[in-house]
This record gives C-alpha cells, sequence and structure tokens, in this order.
C-alpha cells in the first residue's frame, strides 16, 4: 500500500505541475489538442475496436466502431465553438462577465465496458477545461488504456503541451483508485455502484451516474413497425452494455399481439411462457441477486445457451414477456445484455404508472423511452417519470447519451440527479469541469422598482 500511496504522490504531482503550465494556453490551443485527441480515436476507431472486444471479451466489434466514430465526432462538434478559457461571457444589460477557470486536476475512473471512449470523452472535457486528468481503468483493458494513453500523451507533445497533463494508472488496483480519488480536486465515477459510492465518499468534488433501466413506452398513435425496429436497435448495440439502451416495453393492450408479431418478424426471439422465462431469469440474475457477470455483454445465442434454451439461428434479440411488474420479477431490472420485457397496458397513465413501477426497482433518475406524436402524451410522461432524460422517437442507447440529431449534450456518463445518487441531472460536458468567476459591474443608471412594484 505504501508504494501504491508513493505512485500516486507522484502522479499528482506531476499532473498539478502540468496543469499550472496548460493554464497559460489560449483557447485556439487548447481546442486543437481537444479536436485532435478525439480525431485520434476516430481514424484508429477498427484498431481500438477490435482490441476492446478482445481485452474486455464482451460486446460487439462493429457496434464499437461505430462508438468509437459517433463519440468522437459528436464530442468535439459539440465542442469546437465553446468558449472555456478566459472570458467566456459578458451581459452587458444585467453587468456580469463570466470568467472559465480550470478546477485543476480530474480522476476519471473508467468502466470495462467502454475503456476507449469514456476515457477519450474524459480528457477532451477536462482538457477543454485546461484540467489536468488521470485515468483510473478497469483491470480487464489496463493494456488497451495505457496504449491509448501513449497516443494521447505523443498528441500533446506535438502540440508542445506537458504530457503529465494526461496520465494513467498501469497497473489499477482499488487500492490506487481509491487513493486516487481522494488527491485530485474534482472525481468523475463512470462505473459500477460501489466505484460510483466510493468516489462521492472521498471527500472530493464528485461526478457519477446512477444504474440505468430504460423504460419504453410505445403510444397509440405511431408506426409500430419503425419504433420496434429502432427499440431493437437499440437494446442490441453492442450486445446491449450501453447503459441507456431499452430494458422493457410497454404496449397498448389492444396493439400486444400484433407488436410481438412485428418483433417476431425482425428477428426477436419472444418467450410468453413462465417456464422459460424462468430459465432466462435464473441465468441472468441467479438466486435474484446481482446480475451475472457471463452474461454482460454477451450474443443472444451465448445468453440462450447458459439458460439452456433453443433459440433460431440470427436471432437478434430476445423478447420476454413479464411474469410479474414487481420486485419478484428480476428481469424488471437492467440487463446489459440483448435481452428484455414486454408488458401490455391499458391507458396511457398505466403504462406510466407501470414504467415508474419498474424504475423504483432500479434505474430512477436515469432515462426513459417514449414513441409518442402526442404532446400531451410526451408532456405528461415527462412530469410524471423520475428521469433524467426523456428520449422521443429515437433508439435510446444511442440517442441518450447526446447524437447530431438531438439535443443532449453528447458525453458517456449521464447523471441520474438525486434519484440515483448523483450530484448532477443532466449529461456531463465540459462545463461540469471549469470553476466560473463571476465579475459584476455597478449600475448607476438601472431603473430601481419601488418597494410596491416589488410586493405587487
Amino acid at each position: 500500500m505504501e508504494d501504491v500511496n508513493k505512485m500516486i504522490d507522484e502522479m499528482v504531482a506531476k499532473a498539478k505541475k502540468a496543469q499550472v503550465e496548460f493554464e497559460s494556453f489560449s483557447q485556439e490551443q487548447t481546442d486543437a489538442i481537444v479536436k485532435e485527441i478525439g480525431k485520434y480515436v476516430y481514424d484508429h476507431a477498427e484498431v481500438l475496436a477490435k482490441r476492446t472486444v478482445e481485452e474486455s471479451k464482451m460486446g460487439v466489434y462493429e457496434d464499437k466502431v461505430a462508438k468509437c466514430k459517433g463519440k468522437s465526432k459528436c464530442i468535439w462538434n459539440s465542442l469546437k465553438d465553446k468558449k472555456s478559457v478566459g472570458i467566456i461571457d459578458k451581459d452587458e444589460e444585467n453587468g456580469i462577465y463570466r470568467v472559465a477557470k480550470a478546477k485543476g486536476l480530474v480522476a476519471a475512473v473508467t468502466p470495462v465496458t467502454n475503456p476507449v471512449v469514456t476515457p477519450m470523452c474524459n480528457a477532451m472535457f477536462a482538457l477543454k477545461g485546461q484540467n489536468a486528468i488521470i485515468i483510473a481503468p478497469h483491470p480487464r483493458a489496463e493494456k488497451l488504456n495505457k496504449d491509448l494513453i501513449d497516443a494521447f500523451r505523443q498528441i500533446l507533445k506535438n502540440h508542445h503541451a506537458p504530457e503529465d497533463l494526461i496520465q494513467t494508472i498501469e497497473k489499477s488496483s482499488i487500492d490506487a483508485t481509491n487513493d486516487l480519488i481522494k488527491k485530485v480536486d474534482v472525481v468523475v465515477a463512470t462505473g459500477g455502484a460501489g466505484m460510483v459510492k466510493s468516489a462521492y465518499s472521498s471527500g472530493k468534488p464528485a461526478l457519477g451516474v446512477g444504474p440505468g433501466n430504460v423504460q419504453t413506452i410505445l403510444d397509440r398513435d405511431i408506426d409500430f413497425e419503425d419504433a420496434v425496429e429502432k427499440i431493437i436497435v437499440g437494446r442490441t448495440f453492442d450486445n446491449g452494455i450501453i447503459c441507456s439502451g431499452e430494458q422493457s416495453v410497454m404496449i397498448p393492450k389492444e396493439k400486444y399481439d400484433e407488436v410481438i408479431e412485428l418483433f417476431k418478424k425482425h428477428g426477436v426471439f419472444y418467450v410468453e411462457d413462465s417456464e422459460t422465462a424462468k430459465k432466462f431469469a435464473d441465468t441472468i440474475f441467479p438466486n435474484n441477486g446481482p446480475i451475472n457477470r457471463q452474461v454482460v455483454g454477451q450474443s443472444v445465442q451465448t445468453i440462450a445457451k447458459l439458460a439452456n434454451v433453443e433459440v433460431p439461428e440470427g436471432t437478434r434479440m430476445i423478447l420476454i414477456k413479464a411474469r410479474h411488474l414487481d420486485k419478484s420479477e428480476p428481469l424488471t431490472r437492467e440487463k446489459m445484455c440483448p435481452v428484455m420485457i414486454s408488458a401490455p397496458y391499458d391507458t396511457f397513465e398505466d403504462a406510466v404508472a407501470q414504467a415508474q413501477g419498474d424504475l423504483n426497482i432500479e434505474g430512477k433518475g436515469h432515462t426513459a423511452s417514449l414513441h409518442s406524436h402526442n404532446l400531451q402524451h410526451i408532456e405528461y410522461a415527462g412530469e410524471h417519470l423520475t428521469v433524467s432524460r426523456l428520449i422521443i422517437n429515437q433508439s435510446s442507447s444511442t440517442g441518450a447519451g447526446g447524437s447530431l440529431y438531438n439535443g443532449f449534450a453528447p458525453t458517456t456518463t449521464l447523471g441520474c440527479g438525486s434519484w440515483g445518487n448523483n450530484s448532477i441531472s443532466e449529461n456531463l460536458n465540459y462545463t461540469h469541469l471549469i470553476n466560473v468567476s463571476q465579475i459584476g459591474f455597478y449600475n448607476k443608471d438601472k431603473k430601481i422598482p419601488t418597494d410596491e412594484e416589488i410586493w405587487a
């Protein structure tokens, strides 16, 4: 433990020295570095995706390529015109200037489910605010992580910036991560509940995430086939390891059989009998306990084999009719594999109540999905569901973290608010990694309301 403490102390000292030097860089110099980090991942997506699948042993190569390319370009597109150095806003009317200043040193805990794009995202956000960053990777991807960070450090060197602005723990461990998060200025924790809890207990400002369990509602006024395909794409993307992936689908009762046939038409294996449902439930959540690590990010065929259930060749997803919608049904929880549950509903209000019931079991504060063209229903769901994001008429797994087609901030860290024991209820962005000083001017000509006007 003494050696670990010494290693972390040395990394922190180098990072803080580098960060002070970085504060002399202009907005243009800063952005050039941020852009090239994203472009590196975009340009090397195929190699990085291949290594991610090989080392983590989960997910889908093609989807990881798409993730590397999609996230890198979306994040840079959202950052490229934003001011983050010096005076970033002048509100002349109210006499307030806003000045961006670095938070200092960021620790970023990275999950095995996203060992490339999460470090890229966090590094881009941290450097955009002229911070230094130290990555704490998952042990199952530390070789890939080391090579990725070495590439980022070379980019810094090419731009005559201090390489120690980005560092990584090469031999990751719980002790090293816990020591790191106590010695930095702010912590970004993307991973399991235990690590997020440690981050919030570190005594440092922390930005963490909660578990997902995306409830999907199909309204009555939609193109059901279009919605079904979007749901399948969302649930199967990267074999279901995305926290914003669809988990349950609520279907109008009079349309239930019709919609199930559409799922089957699009390559879904539907389970209606309780015996087969129990096989999958026992496989994914043994003894109704934590998720079985053997199913995380695995294919339909692997999961079916583990459950001792035969599925047709080419099956894209497994859809199981929920036996119950309460805690006695483990499948109401987050399933990090291409498996969903379904349930019929009567009124739209019933659908929202059913979705909220599942969220109360797990995933409160994260994301819900709605396919609807009824603005009144959209607003009703938005007002009643305890989620930080309600995504409309899109694949949730590829949209809730921000895309070129919506206004969510592109990110890999999705805050869940106080519902999920998080400090933010929005998508993590560079704005969460800067301090802002306000300059307030005195306006002698400002019209001051009388007491009577104030209290009228």
